[in-house]
């Protein structure tokens, strides 16, 4: 039986969130290797250059590959009948990616800077924090891997009463895609990883899910 074309856009998305969420491992784990490359390097060029090939890896393509796969899976939530809160592997996938995201920008690219000076400079630099940070990265992304897969628990508390969330039309997994690519494509040849397509698709998406509920809620007390 052939697919429909919305179908396969929403699969496509999926697929996209799939790849951008293994890549984002991956990174973490290369990372995770150059940093205790790094550390426990007694040539003091070995540690410049493993610290300078994790801060180039980190900004190139970590990062991008990191965006991604963030506005993927929010994407996904506020496009289908999964949502944000309504499941609670859902719902711990979304704040521990909101977490990640956010040390991601905050902390590592800022202890990334910090060590690559610091190697420079003779010192050792935040090292051990980078190290039990990244591998922390690590192992929260291959438990929400474990999540995607096993979809356990229940729903959540705030579901009670509440009908099923509609699917977004399929344009909207269209955007998503090529929003993503773009985003992609910005970052790896201008180094310019602001997913700003990506967080427009989902503001679209977003306001195209309110409307279709206030709609559907209106439409008993005129029909």
């Amino acid at each position: 039986m052939a697919k429909r074309p919305g179908q396969r856009w929403r699969q496509a998305t999926v697929w996209l969130h799939v790849v951008t969420s293994v890549g984002w491992m991956s990174q973490a784990l290369a990372l995770l290797v150059l940093l205790t490359l790094s550390s426990t390097a007694v040539d003091p060029a070995v540690r410049v250059a493993g610290t300078t090939m994790a801060q180039h890896l980190d900004s190139s393509l970590l990062a991008p590959l990191a965006n991604a796969s963030a506005f993927t899976g929010f994407l996904l939530a506020a496009a289908t009948p999964w949502g944000f809160l309504r499941y609670w592997w859902v719902a711990i996938k979304f704040v521990l990616t909101v977490v990640q995201v956010n040390l991601g920008i905050f902390l590592l690219s800022a202890g990334l800077n910090s060590s690559v000076d610091a190697a420079r400079d003779g010192a050792s630099g935040p090292a051990g924090p980078m190290i039990a940070g990244t591998a922390l990265m690590v192992g929260a992304l291959a438990f929400q891997a474990w999540l995607s897969v096993a979809k356990p628990w229940a729903r959540t508390p705030w579901t009670a009463g509440k009908a099923k969330l509609p699917t977004a039309p399929p344009w909207v997994f269209t955007m998503a895609t090529g929003a993503v690519a773009a985003d992609l494509a910005v970052a790896v040849l201008l180094g310019h990883p602001l997913p700003a397509f990506s967080a427009v698709a989902l503001v679209v998406a977003s306001t195209t899910r309110a409307r279709t509920i206030r709609e559907a809620s209106l439409r008993p007390a005129y029909g």
